[in-house]
């Protein structure tokens, strides 16, 4: 185990010169509200210190000092994690991007933009989306910052047609540990140069490098949108309609499955209703285009793909209103699920074809431990969200249990060919899981990579391995 220094009143004075004295902070409440992000049911230790810089020069300067005093770093971007990514484990410093928030340049001539590490999701879309283009890369909490979905990779509703923020980087600005600066890829599309080591940053929450600047490629908006809303009276019945589907050639840009829980838990916290919720399963699909025609006849053969596989019904909502509710809704299953209850979270993914068999594992899982799993996700790629919940459960017996239905239903995933994470990331909170999916080869190898970046361990130590 590294033994770190602490944060003493002369580092706290560099610091300060470093980024101006207001963007320091020390003071309890800051601390406390660095010290945890989304994540259910886990938490870090409260940083040191929270310094917020205003430009890559400041994120160098900082690094470079951490690194020459042998403190360690955690980068932060809005704190929406789920997997404990940004949460401190060592105290140390917590570098936030907030205040690095600046759309730099819309390039619509190549389709591309340029940002910084903090600019927030929902306020990029909107501005591209002014100018009649569109970012796809879509997870599910809009107010995350660029650089934490590069950190984690993240995905979301859109992954089954357009992919995940991968897809979408193509270059970064990094600080490395020593404070160098480097950039990586840059606004060519096409690169065959070596390692691509942009692709060893994208995913690797912030345990190698800093990220300050990242280039997108976008894409011409979609002019109109559409959802189809499907009840099922079986899980099996919905996964085979999906597989029918993308056979077909049809790529809807979102496809969403659900259980009935989810949907009557959703309704509860919000206090709204969906269109339908009496069946066990659902379907929530959007479609988009530049034709109405073309797109309501792309309903039409969803519709009877659904209606042949036993759909009870198939509602079409087509208005900008009808489709917000539905998707306002989908967007705070989370939420619904853990802020009024205590539950845990599980981001497993599997061959898209077996998510029905997989679900019938878990609920086995289920009734073998006593403990109630509901679960929705995405149902185009595979990516499962489920959440095991208390209830009446004893205090005791629930931590008795938890452990053992993680371990569960994450070797279970591996099984059906899947893996432990399809798009949170592993941070700490997943860290006990990560060996069942990835054997002791690749673990060297990774260990390796971060060794190479990272000799002293200060970046984010504690994540994804020890």
């Amino acid at each position: 185990m590294v033994e770190y220094s602490k944060v003493t009143e002369e580092i706290l004075e560099e610091l300060r010169h470093i980024v101006g004295a207001p963007n320091v902070a020390t003071d309890a409440d800051s601390l406390r509200k660095y010290s945890h992000d989304e994540t259910p049911l886990t938490s870090g230790s409260p940083p040191e210190v929270v310094v917020k810089p205003g430009s890559t020069q400041e994120v160098a300067g900082i690094l470079a000092l951490a690194n020459g005093r042998n403190i360690p770093v955690t980068f932060r971007g809005q704190g929406t994690g789920l997997s404990c990514g940004a949460v401190p484990l060592f105290g140390g410093i917590v570098v936030s991007f907030e205040r690095m928030n600046k759309i730099l340049e819309i390039d619509e001539e190549n389709l591309m933009a340029v940002l910084e590490a903090g600019v927030v999701l929902l306020d990029f879309r909107q501005e591209v989306e002014k100018r009649g283009l569109f970012y796809p890369a879509d997870p599910g909490e809009r107010t995350s910052s660029i650089g934490g979905n590069v950190a984690t990779n993240a995905g979301g509703m859109n992954g089954v047609r357009y992919g995940k923020t991968r897809d979408y980087v193509l270059g970064l600005e990094v600080v490395l540990p020593s404070g160098r600066i480097m950039m990586l890829g840059g606004k060519t599309v096409k690169r065959s140069m070596g390692y691509e080591l942009m692709h060893l940053i994208i995913g690797s929450e912030g345990t190698l490098a800093a990220v300050t600047k990242v280039i997108v490629k976008l894409i011409k908006l979609p002019k109109i949108f559409m959802t189809l809303y499907v009840p099922f009276n079986d899980l099996q019945s919905a996964v085979t309609s999906v597989c029918e589907i993308l056979r077909s050639r049809i790529t809807p840009t979102a496809v969403e499955f659900v259980e009935r829980d989810a949907i009557l838990l959703a309704e509860q916290y919000l206090e709204k209703t969906m269109p339908h919720h009496d069946s066990d399963a659902y379907l929530i699909m959007r479609i988009e285009g530049d034709k109405e025609d073309d797109l309501y006849a792309e309903a039409e053969a969803i519709s009877n793909i659904c209606t042949k596989n036993n759909a009870v019904d198939v509602l079409v909502a087509d208005t900008p209103d009808s489709q917000a509710k539905i998707w306002d809704i989908r967007s705070q299953f989370y939420e619904a699920v853990v802020k009024a209850r205590v539950a845990e979270l599980v981001d497993a993914a599997v061959p898209p074809a077996r998510i029905a068999q997989f679900m019938r594992a878990v609920k086995e899982i289920s009734k073998k431990r006593g403990m109630r799993i509901i679960g929705y996700g995405h149902a185009g790629d595979g990516n499962i969200h489920l959440h095991p919940l208390k209830d009446d459960l004893s205090q005791e017996r629930w931590q008795q249990l938890l452990p053992e239905v993680m371990r569960d239903i994450y070797r279970t995933a591996v099984s059906f060919g899947g893996t432990v994470s399809g798009e949170h990331g592993i941070g700490s909170a997943k860290k006990p899981y990560m060996s069942i999916a990835v054997g002791e080869t690749q673990m060297t190898l990774m260990r390796e990579i971060k060794r190479l970046f990272d000799p002293n361990n200060i970046l984010n130590p504690g994540k994804i391995f020890d």
